[in-house]
Order: C-alpha cells, then sequence, then structure tokens
C-alpha cells in the first residue's frame, strides 16, 4: 500500500534531507521512525531535497508499506518517535499513481529577511538581517524580472547534475509586515541554491548593488559575475507542494 505524508520540520540542526555519511538529515530521521513504527525497511521517498539549515512548512512524502495501522494513525506513530523539531501533520493513502517527488506541479518557497541596522535574535533562526537600504519598489520590480521561463544556469551552484537549468517561475510575491520581508516564490521545480541566490540578486538589484542589465546578462547568457550572493540557509522555508489534486 502506497501511503503519503505531510512534514513540517526545522532545518537548522540536520545536513538537509537526503541521507549522508557525515550529518544528520531528515530523511534519516523519518526513516527510523518508520522502520521502527512497522518492523521492517522503508524507503521515503520527498518532493525534493532541502539543503542543510533550510526549513519546511509542508514537506510532502511518499512510502510503501504493508500494515494495520489505519492511515490516519500513522501520524502519532511517526511522531512518538521522531525528535521534537520534526513532524508529521497527516497521513493518508495515497493513490497509485502518486510519487512524491514526479507527481508534483508546483513548489513554493517562501525566502524570509529583515530589515535592521542591529540584528534581532528572536527573527534569526527563520530570518535573515539586511543592514543596508533596500528600495522596496525596485525589489517588486526586480521580481518581474524572473517570471517565465528561463534559464537559470547562473543561479544554481556550481557542480550540480542537472538535466537542464531552465525552470519556469509562475509568480514571485513580496510581503511586507514592519521591518519584515518575506519573498514567496512559486515554480515548477528549483535548482540547488535557486531561490537562495534568486533573492540575493533581487536584494543587491534593490540596494543599487546590480543592475537590470546585469540580471538579464544572467538569465540571457548564464554568467555568474552578474547575480547577487547566494542568501544563507536559515531565511529559507518549502511552504508548499501543489499536486493538481486535494491530497491531504
Amino acid at each position: 500500500m502506497r501511503y503519503a505524508l505531510l512534514l513540517t520540520y526545522d532545518g537548522t540542526a540536520y545536513g538537509g534531507w537526503q541521507i549522508q555519511k557525515n550529518a544528520v538529515t531528515v530523511q534519516q530521521e523519518l526513516t527510523k521512525a518508520l522502520e521502527d513504527t512497522f518492523g521492517c525497511k522503508v524507503n521515503v521517498i520527498a518532493s525534493g531535497r532541502t539543503d542543510s539549515g533550510v526549513h519546511a512548512k509542508a514537506q510532502v512524502c511518499h512510502f510503501d508499506v504493508q500494515t494495520s495501522i489505519p492511515a490516519e494513525k500513522i501520524a502519532d506513530a511517526l511522531n512518538a518517535r521522531l525528535p521534537q523539531d520534526i513532524s508529521v501533520l497527516k497521513t493518508v493513502i495515497a493513490p497509485d499513481w502518486f510519487e512524491a517527488q514526479s507527481s508534483a506541479k508546483k513548489k513554493t518557497y517562501c525566502y524570509r529577511f529583515y530589515l535592521s541596522p542591529r540584528r534581532q535574535p528572536l527573527k534569526d533562526r527563520y530570518s535573515v538581517q539586511i543592514n543596508y537600504n533596500v528600495d522596496l519598489e525596485k525589489l517588486e520590480y526586480s521580481a518581474k524580472l524572473f517570471e517565465g521561463e528561463h534559464d537559470f544556469k547562473a543561479y544554481c551552484a556550481a557542480g550540480s547534475q542537472v538535466k537542464t537549468t531552465v525552470r519556469r517561475i509562475y509568480s514571485i510575491e513580496i510581503k511586507r509586515d514592519g521591518c519584515d520581508i518575506a519573498v514567496s516564490v512559486t515554480g515548477n521545480g528549483f535548482l540547488y541554491n535557486m531561490v537562495r541566490t534568486l533573492v540575493g540578486t533581487m536584494i543587491y538589484y534593490s540596494a543599487g548593488r546590480l543592475t537590470e542589465e546585469m540580471i538579464s546578462r544572467s538569465l540571457e547568457y548564464g554568467d555568474r559575475s552578474s547575480v547577487g550572493k547566494t542568501m544563507p540557509a536559515k531565511g529559507l522555508t518549502l511552504e508548499s507542494v501543489d499536486y493538481g489534486c486535494m491530497l491531504f
């Protein structure tokens, strides 16, 4: 039987989603909880890999297992075995066609930062301080430059192994609440470090450190020297995954 689960986690203490040799990861902790619950080997697949230090409000995963535990009770069984910074919100029986990664139609990430000359510790776990002037009108303008289908080669970390660096951005929305800024990016998929570099470029442009021509060059020619810095991981959260149907 195939099951889908909705997962939330604080990524601060983890080396990202995927199991690796030299760091504790979210997949490692979830796999252990699954195998302890069901007493057998379980392979759990996520909608995508989040990087080290990145958070998730609504990560989606699937796994296959034969069990008499009702689907709606599996979340409680897993949470009893998971650390406090990882929680399964819902578990359901998934359709036969469902694959957490390949079935995803859209994903939304949100990057959060705050404008302040001095660091604010109560914001620092999930947000990044910007201590220089940012023109919010220019920030909103720059968002439109990235919407649509583009080659985001310049926004991908070096050494990434992908078939194509072309991605479609459906929307970039910016919300402000006092000094807090949230940039929500919805696309059909994202490259390694793409959202963090894209937001860094938007911030640099809005601060006058990059020009519109440089952004255009980065998209047209893949010019890495024309983009802003890759922002710290702690400001990034996977907000939602859209499968084109009601899953949970």
